[in-house]
């Protein structure tokens, strides 16, 4: 008599039923640490400038074109600062439409990398064409893409923006305000009539739930200029020397 086969034997680690389950949350985010992070160390990424800034703006319009012209300028800088085998300071994004492809296709255009942290969510936003393939992340949590937001970012950058974009802006400045984040992180909010009239950071002060102190985490401009000016003597003051990602 033929002997019977007993059930199929699956390693843990290919048992994609048990991956998916809420057993194994704490494994699929370590992978997106790890994964990540893998992946910044094999292309020599050591530190970047985050652009953060709506989603709906398109090719034509002021803002998605600042924020091109502004990642094409820090990208040819950051180029010059040191060879390719320590990349420092490159353009991030979200990865979509929008600021974040404008920024994205800055870099590219200077010839540089362009890195985009996306989010699966229920309407699916596409990559833009401009990212580095190699540095296209989608990402499952939101909690791990702002950490690498976060980790990685040596300047942040926000351009108008909706509720993500306001998310964004308020977890950076209050990991900044507590001193979570111990490293130097210059903010610029770019385009003054949107953010005064969608956030009194002013009132804030005066209403006493925030120091006065507090408004000079962040610099406001709606100057290309003025912020790579700014951004730029940012980081070489504070910044050069201190290559790799640290909070």
């Amino acid at each position: 008599m033929a002997k019977r086969a007993g059930p199929r034997k699956v390693k843990a680690y290919d048992n994609t039923e048990f991956l998916n389950s809420k057993n194994a949350r704490a494994l699929r985010i370590l992978a997106e640490y790890l994964e990540p992070k893998a992946r910044f160390d094999e292309h020599c990424v050591e530190d970047t400038i985050v652009f953060f800034g709506s989603a709906r703006l398109r090719e034509g319009n002021r803002w998605y074109e600042a924020a091109r012209r502004l990642a094409f300028r820090l990208t040819q800088w950051s180029k010059a600062l040191a060879p390719e085998t320590h990349r420092r300071f490159v353009v991030c994004s979200g990865g979509g439409p929008g600021i974040m492809e404008a920024a994205s296709r800055g870099a590219s255009e200077a010839n540089g990398m362009a890195i985009g942290l996306g989010i699966s969510l229920p309407h699916e936003q596409h990559d833009n064409r401009w990212l580095t393939r190699e540095l296209g992340f989608h990402f499952h949590y939101f909690f791990m893409r702002k950490f690498w937001f976060a980790y990685l970012a040596k300047a942040v950058i926000v351009f108008p923006g909706g509720f993500g974009t306001l998310d964004e802006l308020m977890e950076v400045v209050t990991l900044v305000q507590t001193k979570k984040m111990r490293k130097p992180m210059p903010i610029v909010l770019f385009g003054n009539d949107y953010w005064n009239e969608v956030i009194s950071f002013e009132a804030l002060a005066r209403h006493g739930t925030i120091d006065a102190e507090d408004l000079r985490l962040m610099h406001r401009t709606d100057s290309v200029d003025e912020a790579y000016e700014w951004v730029s003597a940012q980081l070489m003051k504070f910044a050069l020397g201190s290559p790799g990602a640290m909070l």
